[in-house]
């Protein structure tokens, strides 16, 4: 293994076992001290950010990419009072799940304990580094974050900004920032079972499949956004279009934008027409045959319809029937986020029932897949998988359990 990383994961590994003792007093204000740093070094983050975007802009990266990766005062301040959130959020280690009280006398409580070492691979937006690290430090758990490179100078003085805001209050290396770029190390990371206890991969699908096909330390899935939403031929008007745009053109390069819109048959002739005025030239329109015959627009492939673009970008398909949206979305979705406009309960209800997606949505937009809109605080991301957790990954999440038992003498016979 690479000495640098080795040596920043055995650290890693001690800090963790001093972060189980640390209180939520002293949690809490360590968190608000990186709240206050971050706010008391805005020039040195932009200065930093300005560097990433210049290199960005070199290598001819997308439009809705750079404003993923940009930094700017009010997104810096934004990401200060986000950690402020979760100062006033119950801290959720040492909570006790239930108490088994037993007939010879044996106490066992189920309580809430961090999980330890978290390793995170993300790429781009450099919000996820702060994000991360105070999630982890509230829930008393140490991150090793392993950026993109295209957030390199941005991901170096924040980690940096944070190392220093919580130094004499948490353990030493609670927080560390992975500066080697080459491959091997995401493979190393990956695969440090006696260090990590978790990875967490968040970016594109090539990155998540990377990690959970190579991984031997377990993982928790992120998904890539490949999201829908479905209009039904029972939609309000008004809201189909309102979530329509707000859903793809909001943020475009965040994994809960959609990428697809199916459209009910019976109303795509009033719709389509009405979400091109709507979308004033901003989206790239791909359609099927169907929809070539209401509006003008390329033909949509197969490869269009599982593409997430994270751009002004979406796939429309005419369907005849709900069943059709609801199968169509069962072979192209990974899983993240889908949603209905009708007001049809009983089609709205088939539609949430049929679908396991992590979120589902009725009449609603789908940009509220996120911990903060869920009231979780910052998330570590979005959990595509059915095991452990689903859905934004937040404090909960971030625990594990253990049995505490307390006796009196007791043998077993």
């Amino acid at each position: 293994m690479d000495e640098t990383l080795l040596k920043q994961l055995q650290l890693a590994k001690n800090a963790s076992r001093a972060m189980m003792n640390i209180g939520t007093k002293t949690k809490n204000i360590a968190l608000e001290k990186i709240s206050q740093a971050l706010l008391t070094h805005i020039p040195e983050i932009i200065q930093a950010n300005q560097k990433d975007l210049t290199k960005a802009k070199e290598n001819h990266m997308s439009d809705a990419m750079i404003d993923r990766l940009l930094l700017n005062e009010e997104r810096i301040s934004s990401i200060a009072q986000d950690v402020l959130k979760l100062v006033t959020l119950s801290d959720p280690v040492g909570d006790v799940i239930r108490e088994i009280h037993r007939p010879n006398g044996l106490l066992i409580k189920q309580v809430r304990v961090p999980i330890g070492v978290f390793g995170i691979i993300y790429e781009s937006r450099p919000n996820v580094t702060v994000d991360i690290a105070c999630l982890c430090i509230k829930s008393s758990n140490v991150c090793v974050l392993k950026g993109g490179k295209e957030a390199f100078h941005s991901n170096q003085i924040l980690t940096t900004i944070m190392q220093d805001a919580v130094k004499g209050l948490l353990p030493d290396n609670s927080i560390q920032l992975v500066q080697k770029n080459e491959r091997f190390i995401v493979t190393q990371l990956i695969t440090a079972n006696d260090y990590v206890d978790v990875v967490v991969p968040r970016g594109g699908k090539g990155l998540i499949q990377h990690v959970v096909q190579n991984a031997t330390v377990p993982v928790i899935e992120t998904g890539a956004g490949n999201c829908h939403l479905y209009i039904d031929k029972d939609a309000d008007l008004k809201k189909a279009i309102d979530i329509s745009v707000n859903a793809k053109i909001q943020r475009p390069s965040v994994c809960n934008a959609i990428e697809t819109i199916l459209v009910h048959k019976d109303i795509a002739a009033i719709y389509l027409p009405a979400m091109v005025e709507a979308f004033d030239g901003r989206v790239e329109i791909r359609g099927d045959q169907m929809t070539q015959k209401i509006i003008t627009c390329p033909l949509a492939t197969d490869e269009d319809y599982a593409t997430e673009y994270d751009d002004y970008i979406v796939a429309i398909k005419v369907v005849d029937s709900i069943e059709e949206a609801i199968n169509h979305i069962y072979q192209y979705s990974t899983k993240h986020s889908e949603a209905i406009i009708t007001e049809n309960q009983d089609s709205a209800n088939l539609f949430m029932n049929s679908l396991d997606s992590a979120c589902v949505y009725h009449n609603a937009s789908t940009r509220f897949s996120d911990g903060g809109e869920f009231g979780f605080g910052a998330e570590l991301g979005i959990s595509t998988q059915k095991l452990h957790a689903r859905g934004p990954l937040a404090l909960i999440e971030m625990t594990s359990f253990q049995y505490k038992i307390y006796g009196q003498g007791q043998t077993r016979e």
